[in-house]
């Protein structure tokens, strides 16, 4: 039904997924590093993947990296940070044109791949360090996505919210790190920590497109040799304790709209077989056009700029956001907690219920005309350790009846209630 083959094979302490599609003309390499989020750790892990992709031991300049990546006929590298439960995921991707495609045989996977380990095992290194400019260079960068956050109200919203619901948790952490620690951080502990993720990390590298599992085999042996493995990090493990009340958090800044940002617990993460009546109600709850919040907050109240939820899989967690006037709190607060309670005595109706489950899986069907949606769809199963396909998610969604997403519901507790509203107004 969903067109891919998925294969994994254990290689030198990685695990690699071979994923054969014909439906792209194009190879995407995504390598993902996942770790335990930790306050030691999550700045100078947030620094790493920006100082590797700026200079190599063979190419130590981001120029000589650019003409690298141009002479494979255009090929892209960037990289990126997440956090999935209470786990650190640094991601490194590339995109490069399919041979078969073209009228040049020249083997591009294959030299993708050796550019690709390059940037990645074989760093610019200067006595047992990383390039000194190059960290200096990057910490710079670091702190201005740090500050870009406190400069987007929406973003930095949904932080505080997690900061306050998670006070005790490791979630609760920046992926980005902190200014504080990103200025007291030297080349050489930079160096330290990008060894360690080597050696520790659980390391992912997933090959997607027109490809053969025994050609990609061959070459990832040939050139992935990370340093033998110690034992691989366990993860957070971590219990929280809903609070007996609402935890309700205002906070003061000179802005002209307010943000309504809400946090539930939900006690169902994706490895748990109610995951899917969870995905359907949030779809009905806030999730979607058609969903109460839209139509209950935005549309018929005229209360919100935006009203919306969504979840966070591995974590738990039920978020749900608002822009609204700051004298509009109570009330859009009061029909947020009305439509949660509808959802939970079951008012909403069968064809609600089909809808949702249409637009899920047409949400799903697109995120797959997209390599890097089909890895980010996967990569599920390695947080969760379960071992799910694609057509196991589309079949679950499917099967979800009223009752479980009523039964869903009734599980799910409201921790924090957070609104950042103008200075002086209540």
């Amino acid at each position: 039904m969903s067109a891919v083959v998925h294969n994994k094979v254990e290689l030198h302490g990685i695990t690699l997924h071979a994923i054969e599609t014909p439906k792209y003309k194009t190879n995407t390499i995504v390598l993902k590093c996942k770790a335990p989020l930790s306050e030691e750790t999550v700045t100078a892990r947030a620094l790493i993947p920006h100082v590797l992709q700026s200079g190599t031991k063979n190419h130590p300049s981001r120029e000589k990296l650019r003409s690298a990546l141009e002479e494979l006929y255009g090929a892209t590298f960037t990289v990126d940070l997440s956090k999935k439960g209470d786990n650190h995921i640094i991601t490194f991707r590339m995109d490069v044109a399919n041979e078969k495609f073209l009228s040049d045989q020249t083997p591009l996977l294959e030299k993708a791949l050796q550019l690709f380990s390059d940037i990645i095992l074989q760093p610019l290194v200067e006595n047992n360090a990383f390039k000194e400019s190059i960290v200096e260079e990057e910490k710079r960068a670091l702190k201005q996505r740090i500050q870009a956050i406190y400069n987007d109200k929406m973003r930095y919203a949904n932080m505080r919210l997690i900061q306050e619901m998670c006070k005790e948790e490791p979630y609760r952490l920046n992926v980005q790190g902190t200014i504080e620690k990103a200025d007291s951080l030297s080349a050489n502990q930079l160096y330290q920590t990008y060894e360690n993720m080597l050696r520790a990390d659980c390391i992912d590298l997933f090959i997607v497109g027109d490809i053969e599992l025994n050609k990609v085999q061959q070459i990832t042996s040939k050139y992935f040799k990370i340093p033998e493995k110690q034992k691989v990090r366990e993860d957070n493990v971590v219990k929280h304790i809903v609070p007996n009340k609402e935890n309700v958090v205002f906070e003061e800044q000179e802005i002209n709209q307010g943000k309504l940002h809400i946090g539930y617990r939900t006690n169902v993460t994706f490895k748990d077989e109610d995951y899917y009546p969870l995905q359907v109600f949030n779809g009905i709850y806030g999730g979607f056009s058609h969903s109460k919040l839209f139509i209950n907050v935005r549309e018929k109240a005229s209360l919100a700029y935006y009203a919306a939820s969504r979840v966070e899989s591995h974590k738990g967690l039920l978020l749900v956001i608002a822009g609204i006037e700051f004298s509009n709190y109570d009330q859009a607060l009061s029909i947020i907690k009305e439509q949660m309670q509808a959802m939970k005595s079951g008012n909403f109706s069968e064809e609600e219920l089909l809808q949702t489950k249409s637009v899920i899986r047409n949400q799903i069907l697109e995120t797959l005309d997209n390599a890097r949606g089909v890895v980010e769809i996967l990569y599920h199963n390695v947080i969760a350790n379960t071992d799910l396909s694609i057509d196991d998610m589309l079949s679950g969604i499917e099967k979800v009846t009223k009752e479980e997403v009523i039964e869903v519901a009734n599980k799910i507790q409201l921790d924090t209630v957070y609104f950042l509203r103008g200075e002086g107004k209540e």
